[in-house]
């Protein structure tokens, strides 16, 4: 049996990482244009000293929780940036950073290989990004929705299995889309009622078999309700999913990116607005397909349903 394997691919926007064991994705990272990943080490100037000061580089504010003992406000200093800007799903919190005395350097790569054509599509990178378009994840017997709060991200599992069963079940599929989707921070599942002590200690039993660590957890209580509080590095799928005219902009320009020849690229307003903006993005796509790349707005189209026409 094949090894877990991460694969990557580069595309216009975002780059794609995915953890793909037995032919399946297990876990899926993107790392989007512009937003600096966790484990940089960067040089910033501190604005602001004390407990939860703030440090600022290439203009973009970082919040250091645990201040910069030592290094006098205006003064220069490298930082390790601790959690990723969270995008459209939170737009108030700043990055988290740390201060540190390493030289500047790109955060540590995943080992992962470059992917070939259609190794993402056959792992289910499709079924991915709909899971975190529309919330839902179905599994047997059942389906979770999954809901961002300011809070935590919620997961209610429901379906038509008896309570016992149907909260092993659940808890199973609700950690393995945690880890799928790189859910992190505080999470809250809700399980059926099982009246059972027995069904809820098995719940609670398959998240610790599924979620690696490091996690803290509740018990399942009475009402079937587990909190999981998880290392929050970078957004989750859903979370990118929140940036919705970002997020379907980049689906799309993965799908138009296939074609040959001039297109002209037909989208919801918004996602022509997204591209408007980003004239190298569609300077790359038009080198990527071979042929010039023009837009159509349309309203009449869902914001995920843009698509590549002949001009």
């Amino acid at each position: 049996m094949p090894s877990p394997e991460w694969l990557i691919e580069r595309g216009i926007g975002e780059t794609r990482c995915a953890l793909v064991e037995d032919g399946w994705i297990v876990e899926a990272r993107v790392l989007v244009d512009g937003i600096m990943p966790a484990g940089t080490v960067i040089e910033a100037r501190l604005m602001s000293a004390g407990l939860n000061g703030i440090a600022v580089a290439e203009g973009q504010e970082y919040l250091l929780p645990k201040g910069a003992p030592g290094v006098t406000q205006g003064a220069r200093l490298h930082i390790e940036v601790t959690r990723e800007a969270l995008g459209g799903a939170e737009p108030w919190k700043r990055p988290l950073a740390r201060l540190t005395d390493q030289p500047a350097g790109a955060a540590p790569s995943l080992p992962a290989r470059e992917s070939i054509a259609g190794e993402f599509d056959e792992a289910g990178w499709p079924d991915l990004v709909e899971e975190a378009r529309n919330g839902i994840v179905a599994f047997q017997g059942g389906e979770l929705r999954v809901s961002l709060t300011p809070a935590m991200t919620l997961i209610d599992v429901d379906g038509q299995l008896p309570p016992a069963e149907l909260a092993v079940a659940g808890a199973r599929a609700a950690s393995q889309s945690i880890r799928r989707h790189g859910i992190g921070g505080s999470i809250g599942i809700d399980l059926p009622t099982a009246k059972s002590k027995d069904a809820r200690q098995a719940a609670a039993a398959v998240v610790d078999e599924i979620l690696p660590q490091p996690f803290e957890r509740t018990a399942v209580n009475g009402f079937g309700f587990l909190q999981i509080v998880r290392l929050r590095r970078h957004a989750s799928m859903f979370e990118l999913a929140a940036d919705r005219a970002a997020f379907e902009t980049r689906a799309l320009l993965r799908r138009v990116g296939r074609e040959v020849g001039a297109i002209r690229v037909a989208a919801h307003p918004s996602v022509i607005a997204v591209l408007s903006g980003h004239r190298d993005w569609l300077d790359r796509l038009a080198r990527q397909v071979g042929g010039a790349v023009t837009l159509r707005s349309d309203p009449s189209l869902a914001i995920s349903g843009g698509h590549a026409e002949r001009p």
